[in-house]
């Protein structure tokens, strides 16, 4: 007597696409981030809020998502880009909590670095996702070098602006890519295009 195995189900996942909710958290966050860096206004809650709230927790909420749909790479920079926020907050606002002693020029261009070094790696990645990701994370590389060298000192606050104009069409960038998936998904056919890769 032989005992047949049960048939294996295939569960379809008819979730939403958690990635344009985690590029437009960090799109916002990064251009008013920015803008302040060019020089427009002033650090103030207004960017510790986008910082906490937006880019910080809701990119981790659309990680934790995209983990769900077993994607690696949006886990990864998701997850990783919202405690950026988070951690950058934590840098300003510790030491006027009495916390923390405030960061000096060395530290925070070793921040800012390492964060570039992981972008750069992640910008490689994008060669097998599309365009407009390749852009994205092209312009958060070159971004994160402007600030670094903006922050070694002295420190050369002329730097540190044209990053800020620099980070604006980053945000721009990411802002295009996360708003380009949802109109092609609502209207069901490319609005936007985000040249997606093709394997040869």
């Amino acid at each position: 007597m032989t005992t047949a195995l049960p048939a294996q189900l295939a569960i379809q996942d008819t979730t939403a696409n958690p990635a344009p909710l985690g590029l437009l958290a960090f799109a916002l966050t990064t251009i008013l981030l920015n803008l302040h860096n060019a020089g427009l206004f002033g650090l103030d809650a207004m960017i510790v809020a986008m910082g906490v709230f937006y880019g910080g927790t809701a990119q981790v909420i659309a990680g934790i998502f995209e983990w769900k749909k077993k994607n690696t790479f949006a886990t990864t920079a998701f997850i990783s880009y919202g405690f950026f926020w988070l951690t950058l907050c934590g840098i300003i606002t510790f030491p006027k909590l009495g916390l923390a002693a405030a960061p000096d020029k060395i530290s925070m261009a070793c921040f800012l670095g390492i964060w570039g070094l992981m972008s750069f790696v992640l910008f490689l990645g994008t060669f097998r996702l599309n365009r407009a990701l390749q852009v994205t994370f092209f312009l958060l590389v070159v971004l994160f070098a402007l600030l670094v060298a903006g922050d070694i000192p002295p420190g050369n606050p002329q730097l540190t602006r044209i990053a800020g104009y620099e980070g604006i069409l980053t945000g721009l960038a990411a802002m295009y890519t996360g708003l380009a998936q949802v109109l092609n998904e609502v209207y069901g056919r490319v609005v936007l295009p985000l040249g997606p890769y093709q394997p040869k």
